[in-house]
C-alpha cells in the first residue's frame, strides 16, 4: 500500500470517527521499538459482541453547581449519554463567596470552567436554562442564556429518558417589600462582585465634599440580614476590610462606618454548638458589630430598613447604605412549577425518596438544594416489618428471626442508629432487651414498644455543599453500577413488597462545620461534638477549603490570592 493510499484511509476514518481523533501514533527507530500514546476523549459508541451500537439511554442533568458537578464528576457508566444544561458555564465555589466580597480572594479563582470536565467524560454541554418541566411526555423546555444579542433569546425543547434536577435554590426574600428591588444577595459570582463594587462606591460617596456627618453615616452603614453562617461571614470579613484596610485608604469616614446584623431569632448561628454562639456574639460585641437579634425586617426602601422588634412590637425604621439579604432558600420557579405538576404543590421543596428519587416520578431524580429527602418513619412499617421478620408466622419473633431483619432496619431507617447513639446503646438488640426483658419471644406490641421513640430522630438535612456534594457523588456511584445491582440487589429488604431494594439508601456522613468570625478566628464544630475557637481552627479552615477546591488551578489562584492579602492588602477597586 502506497503512503499516499494509506493516509488518504486514515483520514477517512478520522473523519467517520472524530472521537478517535486524538490518536497519536509514535515510532522510533531505536531499539525498534512502538509506542503508542491516546489523549482522547472517551469513545460515546458502545457495541454489543457481535459489533451492534446500542442505544443509550439519555441523562439530562440541569445545573452546574455542588451536586451537580460532583454527579458529573463521579459518573462514569458508558451505557448513558449524558447532556448537560445550565446557565452557568462554571462550578462555584460558594463557600468563599463572602472573600470576594471584599477582595479577599478573586471571583475567577473560585470557579472552575465545566466544559473541560465536559471533554474529559465524553458528556454535552448546553448554556441555557430550563424554564419548564413536562414529567408526562419526558421533555423539558429551555431558553438560551442570552438575551442582549439581536436574535433575542432562544427556546428549545429536550427529550430525556432519566432527568437529574441539581439547580440550586433561589434567597427566600419571604415577601417583604422592597428587598427585590433595593437588597443584595450573596448565591451566585455576580452577587459578590456587585457587594465588592457597592462596597466601594459607597467609600468612594462617603469621601466626597460638602457632606454632612448624618449623611456620611448613612451612606457608609451596612447592613446584613440574617445571622446564619453566611451572614455572619460576610460581616465579618467586611470587619476585617474596615480594620484592616479601611483605616489605611479612606482615613477621613472610617470613623462614621457602622455594620448592623439583623436577626429574627434569639442567637446567630443558632444551628451550631452553643458555645460558638456565645463566643461569636461575644466577639461581635467587642468589634462593635452592631447585633441585634429578635429583630424582623418588615420592609426596605432605597433609604431606609424597617425593623419590628419581636417583644415590644414596635416598628423602628435606619437608614442605610447598604443592605445584604442572607435569610434562607426558596424553590426557584421551575421547580413550584413542576411541584403542582407532580401532586407536591402544597410543600414548601421538592420532596424525594431516600434514593434521591422524585416522589411520583420514577425517571427523575433531585439533588441538594432542590429537594429535601422524605424520610420513611418506622412506625409506618412496623407490621410489615414484623410480618417480613415472622417467617414461621406464629405471631412472635426468636432470636434468629429477630437478626434476620436487624441489619435491614438499620440500612432502611437511618433514625433508628441516631437513636441508639443518643440513648448510648450498642446495637437495637440492646433496645429490644430494655423492652422484653430475658424472654427469648418478642410479639409485636413489645417491638412497637421499643421501636415508638425512635422517629423523634428524624431530622431533615441541612442546605449546605457538603450534604449537595455527597447526594451527586452517591447517585454517580449508582447509575455506576446500575446493571450489576438490577442483577444482585445490594439494598435493604423490601419491607412492603418483596425482594431488595436495589441500591443502600442515601447516608449523609457529616464532616464538620465552619463560621470564620473576622481577625484571623474561626469556629469550627466536628463529629464527635469537638469544638474549636481560635487561630488555629482559622489554618484548619485554609487547609480544608484549599483541599476542597475542585482542581490544583483554583487552589494556587486561591492560595496565591491568600498570600497576596497578607503581602499587599485587599483589592479596593471597584472593577
Amino acid at each position: 500500500m502506497s503512503t499516499h493510499s494509506f493516509c488518504k484511509r486514515a483520514y477517512s476514518f478520522f473523519k467517520a470517527y472524530p472521537s478517535a481523533s486524538k490518536l497519536l501514533l509514535l515510532s522510533t527507530c531505536s531499539g525498534g521499538g512502538l509506542l503508542v500514546y491516546s489523549d482522547s476523549s472517551p469513545s460515546r459508541r458502545t457495541l454489543t459482541a457481535d459489533g451492534q451500537e446500542i442505544k443509550k439511554k439519555k441523562v439530562v442533568v440541569l445545573g452546574s453547581g455542588w451536586s451537580g458537578y460532583s454527579f458529573l464528576s463521579h459518573f462514569n457508566n458508558p451505557n448513558y449519554d449524558v447532556q448537560v444544561v445550565s446557565p452557568r458555564n462554571f462550578f462555584l465555589f460558594t463557600p468563599l463567596l463572602p472573600s470576594v466580597t471584599n477582595g479577599t480572594v478573586e471571583a475567577r479563582s473560585i470557579v472552575e470552567p465545566i466544559r473541560g470536565l465536559m471533554r474529559k467524560k465524553g458528556f454535552e454541554y448546553t448554556e441555557a436554562e430550563c424554564v419548564k418541566i413536562d414529567p408526562s411526555n419526558k421533555k423539558i423546555h429551555c431558553k438560551s442564556k442570552d438575551s442582549t444579542s439581536l436574535k433575542g433569546t432562544t427556546e428549545f425543547d429536550m427529550d430525556y429518558d432519566i432527568l437529574v434536577i441539581a439547580v440550586g435554590a433561589k434567597p427566600n426574600t419571604f415577601n417583604t417589600p422592597g428587598v427585590e428591588e433595593h437588597a443584595h444577595f450573596l448565591k451566585e459570582a455576580d452577587d459578590a462582585l456587585k457587594i465588592r463594587r457597592s462596597v466601594i462606591n459607597c467609600f468612594e460617596r462617603a469621601s466626597l465634599p460638602d457632606l454632612t456627618e448624618e449623611e456620611r453615616k448613612k451612606i457608609i452603614h451596612f447592613v446584613v440580614v440574617g445571622g446564619g453562617p453566611t451572614g455572619v461571614e460576610f460581616s465579618a470579613e467586611l470587619h476585617d476590610f474596615l480594620v484592616e484596610d479601611v483605616a489605611k485608604i479612606y482615613p477621613k469616614v472610617q470613623e462614621f462606618t457602622r455594620i448592623t446584623l439583623l436577626e429574627a431569632g434569639d442567637h446567630i448561628l443558632n444551628m451550631f454548638d452553643k458555645r460558638i454562639t456565645a463566643f461569636a456574639e461575644e466577639k461581635f460585641q467587642r468589634d462593635g458589630i452592631d447585633l441585634k437579634t429578635k429583630s424582623m425586617v418588615v420592609g426596605v426602601t432605597a433609604d431606609e430598613i424597617s425593623t419590628k422588634e419581636r417583644g415590644s412590637g414596635e416598628v423602628v425604621s435606619e437608614p442605610y447604605g447598604m443592605v445584604v439579604w442572607s435569610t434562607g432558600i426558596g424553590s426557584r420557579p421551575v421547580i413550584k412549577d413542576f411541584m403542582h405538576q407532580i401532586g407536591q404543590g402544597q410543600r414548601r421543596v421538592l420532596a424525594t425518596d431516600e434514593w434521591l428519587r422524585v416522589e411520583g416520578c420514577d425517571s427523575v431524580y433531585a439533588l441538594g438544594d432542590t429537594a429535601t429527602i422524605n424520610q420513611r418513619r418506622v412506625m409506618e412499617d412496623i407490621a410489615a416489618i414484623f410480618g417480613k421478620a415472622d417467617k414461621g408466622e406464629t405471631g412472635t419473633l426468636n432470636k434468629k428471626e429477630f437478626k434476620g431483619v436487624v441489619k435491614d432496619i438499620c440500612q432502611r431507617y437511618p433514625q433508628v442508629e441516631l437513636y441508639l447513639k443518643k440513648k448510648k446503646l450498642r446495637n437495637i438488640a440492646n433496645l429490644l432487651k430494655s423492652a422484653n426483658g430475658d424472654n427469648t419471644e418478642l410479639s409485636i406490641e413489645t417491638f412497637k414498644q421499643a421501636l415508638s421513640e425512635v422517629d423523634t430522630q428524624m431530622k431533615n438535612l441541612p442546605a449546605t455543599a457538603q450534604v449537595a456534594s455527597q447526594q451527586g457523588k452517591y447517585l454517580a456511584k449508582c447509575f455506576n453500577k446500575m446493571e450489576k445491582c438490577e442483577k444482585k440487589p445490594e439494598g435493604p429488604l423490601r419491607f412492603r413488597g418483596e425482594g431488595r431494594h436495589r441500591f443502600q439508601p442515601f447516608r449523609y456522613r457529616h464532616f464538620g462545620s465552619f463560621a470564620p468570625l473576622g481577625g484571623e478566628q474561626t469556629a469550627a464544630e466536628l463529629p464527635g461534638d469537638w469544638v474549636s475557637i481560635g487561630h488555629s481552627s482559622q489554618w484548619l479552615w485554609y487547609s480544608v477549603y484549599a483541599s476542597k477546591l475542585v482542581s490544583w488551578r483554583t487552589r494556587s489562584l486561591v492560595v496565591s490570592d491568600w498570600v497576596r492579602r497578607f503581602i499587599f492588602g485587599r483589592d479596593s477597586s471597584s472593577i
